[in-house]
């Protein structure tokens, strides 16, 4: 998600706040949100060998699938390929759009083209309800509370399952396709529950990179933090170690006038530092961090930025400085680091401390999301991480949230409708996870049983297995790709026997 759009909510609230007449006006902008409700998906590699067509095509779809009060619809549109489907009853690959425009997601998620060619697949990308074209109410979806109140995960399935079921019925060919649900990150999640909520419409899932046990008691708080941490200490000596020690350093350093304008001339930021945005240079600092983990990728890439291959690696050389190094010095390394994830083409002027990641993710979106389902407690203690030590404290995060859009977040609403970590009764879904990829803090790493089955890329960041395939990929993401077809062929295959009808029976 996809900076999914998670993260340490006390270090957003300062930033978050800035965006309260935005939302109270109805902007679709998340212009300055800075809150660490990280965003996540998408990018692409260098190659793409398969060529990418597609129809845009529009269902309607009621607003509310679980009440009969509001029976209103909107239009939500979908992508659609039948290039390489076998027709009729060749397979359909279904991916679960998450936080933001599918045509992005379509356009990046290589691993579905490249599949679809060898299992003769159809291919759907839905788009997720209130993002990209997909609006109940038009212009004033995010005018209020009111208008936002159907912005749920549960909403978005019903809809994934009416959009299949009219598919099915309509196209020729497709009644008797097996369907299987993709999906990364948040969208992953939602492919997984998809599979939990709704076995009669999809027979398998793939869940890459999704955080289901991101959750409040399923997970330590400070697990998603340590592992971004790990990250740094393996790519360069000294790096993480300099990272933890930069925090006190920007602390002396914009004690003074001097300091920050010393600080804002290192930094090339756009504009000039105040005592009372220090705060929030450190809380971009932080981002900035966490998307160099989730995009770790051994390629170029255009993820969240445009970055070279392996770039913590390349953002480390500037951070091997000795213990003895002044703070200066060590500001040094970290601007000239932070450079490595803002201006790796050189094309830019300075730095915008309001702007971590692309604009093709629905923030406010996932922000209002974050504040009623989607809880996911973060903490940093500054010892098992290079962080500054902020506790988890839902209090505050429940009172931002109702100060921002007048709700409060359920709490435990994720594992009572989905299950949490109790879901041994489900079958066919693949949870793979990156070794690098922080998000796995909160995934299933293990097997849960022989149908429920954990692949874990060590040297993968966040849904590398999605993305197109690279002669730069290692080896372990090849074969977790190979695993992941391994499993859809048995599927199909199983869907495909139960359908066929037995020569002895009776109609």
């Amino acid at each position: 998600m996809w900076t999914r759009r998670f993260g340490n909510w006390n270090h957003g609230i300062i930033a978050a706040s800035v965006c309260v007449l935005s939302l109270c006006v109805g902007s679709l902008q998340a212009i300055a949100l800075q809150s660490k409700l990280l965003t996540r998906s998408g990018g692409s590699t260098t190659t793409k060998d398969i060529p990418i067509s597609y129809q845009t095509l529009y269902i309607d779809q009621k607003i509310d699938h679980f009440g009969f009060l509001e029976d209103g619809t909107f239009k939500q549109r979908y992508l659609l390929s039948d290039t390489y489907w076998h027709r009729p009853g060749g397979p359909i690959l279904f991916y679960t759009g998450n936080e933001g425009d599918i045509a992005w997601f379509c356009n990046n998620t290589g691993f579905m083209w490249e599949a679809a060619k060898e299992l003769g697949a159809m291919l759907i990308f839905a788009e997720h309800r209130y993002y990209g074209e997909s609006m109940p109410f038009g212009e004033a979806s995010y005018s209020d509370s009111k208008h936002l109140n159907f912005l749920t995960s549960e909403q978005a399935l019903a809809d994934f399952a009416v959009l299949i079921k009219n598919v099915k019925s309509t196209l020729p060919g497709a009644q008797r396709s097996p369907v299987i649900a993709i999906g990364g990150s948040y969208g992953g999640m939602l492919s997984a529950w998809f599979r939990m909520k709704y076995p009669n419409i999809v027979v398998g899932a793939l869940a890459a990179s999704a955080p289901i046990w991101q959750f409040p008691g399923m997970v330590p708080c400070g697990a998603f933090y340590k592992t971004v941490t790990e990250d740094f200490a393996k790519s360069g000596y000294n790096c993480e170690v300099n990272i933890r020690k930069s925090w006190s350093s920007i602390n002396n350093i914009s004690s003074t006038a001097s300091g920050l304008e010393w600080l804002t001339k290192e930094f090339s930021l756009c504009d000039s530092l105040k005592n009372k945005d220090v705060t929030s240079f450190k809380n971009w600092l932080q981002e900035t961090w966490v998307n160099l983990a989730m995009v770790d990728y051994p390629y170029e890439a255009n993820f969240l930025q445009p970055l070279p291959p392996w770039p913590i690696q390349v953002v480390c050389k500037y951070l091997t400085m000795d213990a003895k190094a002044s703070d200066k010095l060590l500001l040094r390394g970290v601007s000239q680091a932070v450079k490595v994830y803002y201006n790796y083409t050189g094309g830019s002027s300075c730095l915008n401390i309001s702007q971590t990641a692309t604009g093709n993710l629905g923030i406010v979106g996932w922000f209002y999301q974050a504040c009623t389902e989607m809880v996911m407690p973060m903490c940093s203690d500054g010892v098992n991480d290079m962080f500054e030590p902020e506790d988890w404290n839902f209090q505050a995060f429940s009172d931002e949230c109702n100060s921002l859009f007048g709700v409060r977040p359920r709490s435990e609403w994720a594992e009572v409708v989905y299950g949490g970590k109790d879901i041994s009764a489900h079958s066919n879904i693949i949870f793979s996870n990156g070794g690098l990829d922080p998000w796995s803090a909160g995934g299933v790493t293990h097997n849960i049983s022989e149908s429920l089955v954990s692949i874990v890329i060590p040297d993968g960041a966040h849904h590398l297995d999605l993305r197109y395939s690279s002669e730069h990929d290692p080896p372990t993401v090849r074969a977790a790709r190979a695993l992941e077809i391994k499993y859809f062929k048995e599927w199909i295959r199983q869907a495909k026997k139960a359908h066929r009808p037995h020569s002895n029976s009776r109609l």
